[in-house]
């Protein structure tokens, strides 16, 4: 049986959703908690166990990155007792997660060669087609599109809800990160559409960038979920101030109408398919409550902001 590990925990979700985790060796530090339970990772970050802001985190990566350094490193003695046949690594950000570079220089010196294969996914459907990718690199393509059957059929019964009911797009913001902020970028902005709304300051397909409040004010999103990379719900509570904080802040349409919503992270900054999908169904019942009901078992993962605690 091939053996394999994961680079980014997009990867080890997917091979978990599509039965295939038996391949799976190592794993990375911030990968889901049942693989955490069950494998061992074999990439660390020196950020692990530190308790940074956001604007610490964002100043950390941006100084390692203009002077060339690695946040990342691989156990590599692990890795060679792993002796894996396949790594899964990305070269879509390497501020999230070890690159390519990073894991080819780790895996120069071992023994056996693994094959590394990168997946990189820019749209929602590049997403889709990496579980395709990831499959048939274990033989298993089948599994593949029978577990993306099932996603498209969930997706399909929004978008049908959403046009039976004429429903139109609202105007909305999705934030990808408070200090500084970040809008949203590559697969999110699809995912709204489906959700039946439109992000006019994302950039589908692209990279998230920098933001500025003016901008957000001016254009005065109807809906503003909050969704920073690698924050859950609470931790990102804990830094709303630097939003509630700043001016002009009572004056977005979102606020005056009770419409700002923090999210898990994993629904949109996370790219499998399945917690992609999540986050569409979420979405469409933030954006038109009216029309879609949220599944009880995703209600945890997102809350909508009590303004009137937080700008007491």
């Amino acid at each position: 049986m091939l053996k394999v590990c994961s680079f980014l925990p997009a990867v080890t979700q997917m091979l978990y959703d599509m039965g295939l985790d038996g391949h799976l060796m190592g794993i990375t530090f911030e990968c889901p908690e049942q693989a955490l339970r069950e494998k061992k990772p074999v990439v660390r970050c020196i950020l692990e166990g530190k308790n940074l802001s956001s604007q610490e985190i964002d100043s950390l990566f941006s100084a390692s990155k203009h002077q060339g350094k690695q946040l990342y490193y691989v156990d590599e003695k692990l890795l060679e007792q792993m002796a894996p046949d396949i790594i899964f690594t990305q070269d879509m950000c390497d501020v999230c997660q070890i690159d390519t570079a990073c894991t080819s220089a780790a895996v120069a010196n071992l023994k056996k060669q693994p094959e590394l294969i990168s997946i990189s996914p820019e749209s929602l459907e590049d997403v889709f087609e990496s579980a395709i990718t990831i499959a048939k690199a274990l033989d298993r393509e089948e599994v593949a599109y029978r577990y993306l059957e099932g996603l498209h059929k969930r997706m399909e019964s929004v978008t049908d809800q959403l046009r039976a009911a004429k429903a139109l797009p609202k105007r909305v913001m999705l934030m990808e990160w408070i200090q500084p902020i970040f809008n949203c970028g590559h697969w999110i902005p699809h995912q709204i559409a489906y959700a039946g709304g439109v992000d006019m300051l994302s950039n589908p397909s692209g990279d998230s960038v920098v933001t500025s409040w003016s901008k957000i004010t001016q254009y005065d999103p109807e809906v503003l979920v909050i969704a920073p990379c690698g924050f859950g719900i609470d931790r990102t509570l804990k830094e709303i101030y630097l939003l509630t904080g700043r001016p002009g802040w009572k004056d977005i349409k979102a606020v005056k109408e009770g419409k700002v919503f923090i999210a898990d992270y994993d629904m949109f900054t996370q790219s499998s398919a399945s917690t992609l999908v999540n986050g569409i169904e979420v979405l469409a019942g933030i954006f038109h409550p009216e029309i879609i009901k949220i599944q009880e078992h995703l209600r945890g993962k997102y809350k909508q902001l009590d303004l009137q605690k937080v700008q007491s």
